[in-house]
């Protein structure tokens, strides 16, 4: 079982690498998006950001090349990623839920990131002292202790509003149920094999990279490192891949300005040939359209005067 439980672990986080991967060339792949062209955009100079300009304030912007604000990307990035502060500015109440449930992955994360690399330095050969050694596994087991309590408190909380709440009703799949159902018992299930085992999560670790799988791990630890791998794996294939999908988001559909020069012309040309299925009223795309012809005429205003 424990060379099942340590196999069925590696070969998940491969498919998670793959599978993201995938996902984020597949994005990368899309056609263009309408631009928004709402300013400011956070990577203008930092004295346009704050009081809303852009770069279309300069005469003749488009003659010189235009500096990029990495910090002020950073900046709007960061407490996003971090902090949802999104969903904390509109929607409070869903953040209380919310917060703690990714504050609790990012935390795992973490852990299990630098009990791994350490435990892979030390199968390198570049092994630190008992001291260090104590002092990372105390640290990882403390900060994905945390983790788990923090993520599986937050699913269980965004359980209760999906079930509760009727404003959520619309956006409630049962693949959601059972993504938070996921979430609530695969964590704690692992830390209690933690647990059981007696042994330091480092210790685990180290035997997870060198494959030693004697003696044998406890079952409990078996089956949660199992059921983590499988849920890890799962991750890309669903709408939890938004992670991937967000930096798209921004730098592709919100924060896009670059000048339309002879590539993007040449693209929105190939796309204006397209022709569209989505038979939505303000569209009626019935695949012998193109958008050209559908740009030129006005679908929602057929039959009225």
């Amino acid at each position: 079982m424990t060379a099942f439980a340590f196999l069925t672990l590696w070969l998940c986080l491969g498919v998670f690498a793959a599978a993201t991967s995938a996902c984020a060339i597949r994005h990368a792949r899309q056609p263009m998006h309408l631009r928004w062209e709402l300013y400011p955009v956070p990577h203008e100079a930092r004295q346009r950001v704050r009081h809303g300009g852009s770069r279309f304030e300069e005469t003749d912007w488009w003659t010189r090349p235009q500096p990029r604000n990495l910090a002020g990307e950073l900046a709007f990035m960061l407490p996003e990623m971090l902090y949802l502060d999104g969903l904390r500015r509109h929607n409070r109440q869903l953040w209380y839920r919310s917060f703690p449930f990714h504050v609790g992955l990012y935390l795992m994360a973490v852990a299990a990131s630098v009990l791994l690399l350490v435990a892979a330095l030390a199968a390198a050969g570049v092994s630190p002292g008992p001291a260090a050694r104590s002092a990372v596994s105390s640290f990882c087991g403390a900060v994905s202790a945390c983790g788990v309590i923090l993520a599986a408190c937050g699913a269980v909380a965004l359980l209760h509003a999906r079930l509760t709440d009727p404003a959520l009703a619309p956006f409630s799949a049962p693949a959601d149920y059972f993504n938070l159902a996921l979430f609530t018992g695969v964590p704690p299930l692992l830390l209690a094999g933690v647990a059981l085992e007696g042994s330091s999560p480092l210790a685990i670790a180290t035997r997870l990279v060198s494959f030693d799988t004697a003696p044998p791990l406890n079952p409990v630890l078996s089956v949660g490192l199992v059921l983590a791998g499988l849920v890890i794996a799962y991750i890309p294939f669903t709408h939890m891949s938004h992670f991937v999908a967000k930096w798209f988001t921004y730098h592709h559909v919100r924060w896009d300005d670059k000048e339309a020069g002879e590539r993007v012309r040449a693209k929105m040309t190939e796309y204006l040939t397209y022709r569209p299925t989505w038979a939505a009223p303000h569209v009626q795309g019935d695949g012998t359209k193109t958008w050209s012809d559908i740009a030129a005429s006005n679908p929602a205003g057929k039959g009225k005067k």
